[in-house]
């Protein structure tokens, strides 16, 4: 499976970002120690951005800088996708047992079941409602949500150099 996995963090000279290789992450407190060291010092917000195999997209959220002690906050567009990712289930671990992948439309078509907290956007331009609209959007691929995302909180430029790499 390919990805793109992209750091950005809002410092106090505006938001930096590099790419991530999440093979060497243990789990998401892990995880939220890179990000935390990304923002150094500053208030933040660090975020992962992450999509896979253009099938879904996580999003997750430290605040605090180097100092932060809060729990990451983790967004992810379909809990399904942690029957057949590593990242996914790094990132959702408990979705791995509850039933994920169960559920279908009338139609056959796979219903989309976003899990986690849709509000670790608001701040940042994103409501809750906007991002699971967004999510579940047919024919809207997960790199297109993000650059959405990215839009609205001010680090487009940011996530276009890293794709470019």
């Amino acid at each position: 499976m390919s990805y793109f996995a992209a750091a950005l963090a809002r410092t106090d000279d505006g938001w930096v970002g590099e790419e991530l290789e999440l093979d060497d992450v243990a789990d998401l407190d892990a995880l939220a120690d890179v990000l935390r060291d990304l923002a150094d010092d500053s208030k933040g917000p660090s975020l992962l951005l992450f999509e896979e195999d253009d099938e879904y997209l996580a999003v997750v959220r430290v605040d605090g800088g180097a100092r932060g002690l809060d729990d990451p906050r983790v967004f992810l567009s379909d809990r399904r996708a942690v029957l057949g990712s590593d990242v996914a289930a790094m990132l959702w671990p408990e979705g791995s047992d509850d039933g994920a992948g169960d559920d279908e439309e009338d139609s056959g078509r796979p219903v989309v079941e976003p899990v986690g907290d849709a509000q670790l956007l608001a701040d940042l331009g994103t409501p809750g409602d906007e991002l699971l609209r967004l999510s579940a959007e047919e024919g809207l691929l997960p790199a297109d949500v993000l650059t959405g995302l990215c839009e609205r909180a001010g680090c487009l430029d940011v996530l276009e150099e890293l794709r470019e790499v």
